[in-house]
């Protein structure tokens, strides 16, 4: 009973169950939205919605220049000063708001051409693009008011928002899927995150009256300037992997069957469900300690703490994971997806290694290390497409989960030997 209560008063437990409804939530309607689309689409509507994903997380970020990180800290910093608030949110939804216009154009009048780079000639989806671009300015919206509620300390506003975006999200999904199907399916990851933004506004309309705060006469380049270096990680991490990831998927598509590229995105969305645990816990409870950390010694702690205390639980959870895989895959999916699990031997020993390595990323990140940051990326990511190439080739699907081991493996021992101060 001691042994119970000191871990339910650690800091630790503390912070992340506080997000954890949310996170709970968010998997169990993910996984929800996977059964569907497994039983009406069927791994060649499950490659397709990976693909548009994966558009979707480059467009976003495009949309929001990145700018998320930044916003939310200046915010933070500004929250009391009403001259420097208005200045910060009226640069930012004048900029925004002239780039989502624009990027919405561009998507629009080159449906064709979007359709063709990410379904293929096989397919007539052109309408999606254009969906996309009507609903692009509200979800890029919906995006930007979180960012300041958050930023303005009102962490369970931001956590209702999440959840009430789910159960949205959840319901469009199966409506649209039950009567389009895969365009439904499609339809669905476009038109979800976009009605997030009403949701948004009643929130931050409680907060603040955000009318009030907007003027053309307060725009700043100086307030351009000091995001611009949370904008160029972002743009990275956000644009160029996905893009990367996509470009995988075309690949594998085109050699070995759209149906195999449906399991190896089964196979990363039951990946993204289990990593998101760790990742909440790493963004709410060690990033800060890392930001505040000074010198080796302090982060040695922090980093020694995060792989004794989250790492070995993780582990023991993939463990189990992979002797209940045929069940998970039954659970989730549908008896089409059972050569999923011949995949999850090398994508768990990845993941392990992206759950060592995930902690040093940070720490660029905390550190704003952004030419360290944007050269790591670009160098894994790379190396992960080349070998996909070369793997593929030789073992199928199975190269791409291999590429994934491969590409941490690597990654890892560059920042174990870039941090080897801080770790030893």
């Amino acid at each position: 009973m001691q042994f119970l209560q000191s871990i339910l008063q650690k800091p630790l437990f503390k912070i992340t169950s506080l997000n954890g409804l949310s996170v709970v939530l968010k998997i169990g309607i993910g996984l929800i939205t996977s059964k569907v689309i497994a039983i009406f689409v069927g791994p060649t509507g499950m490659a397709l919605v990976g693909n548009l994903r994966n558009f979707m997380a480059s467009t976003e970020t495009i949309a929001t220049l990145g700018f998320q990180n930044g916003i939310v800290k200046y915010v933070a910093e500004n929250s009391k000063q009403e001259t420097a608030l208005k200045q910060i949110l009226s640069t930012v939804f004048i900029a925004l708001a002239l780039v989502a216009l624009l990027l919405s154009g561009v998507v629009f009048f080159l449906a064709d051409f979007w359709n063709n780079i990410i379904f293929g000639n096989n397919y007539a989806f052109s309408f999606v693009f254009k969906a996309l671009a009507i609903a692009l300015p509200w979800y890029a919206s919906s995006i930007l008011l979180i960012c300041i509620i958050n930023g303005l300390g009102k962490f369970k506003q931001v956590v209702y928002i999440t959840i009430l975006g789910n159960i949205i999200g959840l319901i469009v999904s199966v409506v649209l899927i039950l009567q389009l199907k895969t365009a439904g399916a499609l339809l669905s990851i476009i038109v979800s995150p976009s009605l997030v933004f009403f949701v948004a506004l009643y929130f931050i309309n409680l907060e603040i009256k955000l009318l009030k705060y907007l003027s053309f006469e307060w725009f700043s380049f100086g307030v351009i300037k000091n995001l611009a270096s949370y904008s160029l990680m972002a743009l990275v991490s956000s644009v160029v992997v996905p893009l990367v990831f996509l470009m995988i998927r075309n690949h594998v598509i085109a050699t070995v069957g759209v149906n195999q590229a449906g399991y190896w995105e089964a196979m990363t969305r039951i990946s993204t469900y289990y990593l998101m645990f760790i990742n909440t816990i790493l963004v709410v409870y060690f990033l800060p300690k890392l930001v505040l950390a000074n010198g080796h010694q302090e982060t040695k702690k922090i980093i020694w703490s995060y792989y004794k205390s989250t790492v070995p639980i993780f582990i023991l959870g993939l463990i189990a994971l992979f002797f209940i895989k045929d069940f998970v895959i039954h659970l989730l999916f549908t008896k089409a997806f059972m050569p999923v699990k011949e995949l999850f031997l090398w994508q768990l020993l990845g993941d392990v290694l992206k759950a060592f390595s995930m902690i040093l990323g940070y720490i660029l990140i905390a550190k704003r290390k952004t030419t360290v940051f944007i050269i790591t990326e670009i160098f894994s990511i790379t190396l992960q497409f080349f070998l996909s190439q070369f793997l593929v080739s030789i073992y199928q699907i199975e190269g791409v989960v291999m590429a994934h081991f491969f590409t941490y493996v690597v990654y890892l021992l560059v920042l174990v030997i870039y941090f080897r101060k801080s770790l030893f």
